[in-house]
């Protein structure tokens, strides 16, 4: 495996570098959404008009095989979700570029967290629920470095809280 140095105010020892995390993050995310669909990857497999086999699908689920732009695509088509959704959450849960993208959080599972640092945001959680039902909301960078001026905490520290809470995939 290929490795990169954490600078020095960071943990120690190696980490991997980028791409292998991304395509591992990209292939949990499809394979959860085709488990929300109650599909195996064979079934899935049989809707994608490219033709691949499980095995490929199988590799791309554990990030084993890059996937091209155009495969994604095609496979969050034939599971019916968004790839951009996908995508977003994929790098949010495998923390990579959260401070320039919209975060999707989970606020019901946010309210029941009680971590006392981050307590000011159960009310806002609580107003967020009464617009987003489904729970889900995206809060965007510029919103993100206002709670966190709120909470009394570094944009840092409060996207890394956020991401805690990506939402599951559902149909």
């Amino acid at each position: 495996m290929t490795t990169l140095t954490r600078s020095a105010h960071r943990l120690e020892g190696p980490i991997e570098l980028p791409d292998k995390v991304i395509s591992r993050a990209l292939g949990e995310e499809l394979r959860r959404a085709r488990e929300a669909c109650g599909w195996s990857r064979w079934q899935l497999v049989a809707r994608l008009p490219s033709g691949i086999g499980d095995r490929t699908l199988l590799s791309y689920e554990h990030g084993t095989r890059h996937l091209s732009m155009v495969r994604f695509i095609e496979i969050c088509w034939a599971l019916g979700v968004d790839s951009a959704t996908l995508h977003a959450r994929a790098l949010q849960r495998a923390r990579i570029h959260m401070e320039t993208m919209n975060l999707q959080v989970d606020v019901r599972h946010l309210l029941r967290d009680e971590t006392p640092a981050f307590r000011p945001m159960a009310q806002w959680a609580r107003n967020a629920l009464n617009e987003h039902p489904d729970g889900v909301v995206f809060v965007e960078p510029a919103v993100v470095r206002n709670l966190a001026l709120f909470v009394g905490c570094p944009r840092s520290d409060l996207v890394d809280y956020l991401a805690r809470f990506v939402p599951e995939s559902h149909k």
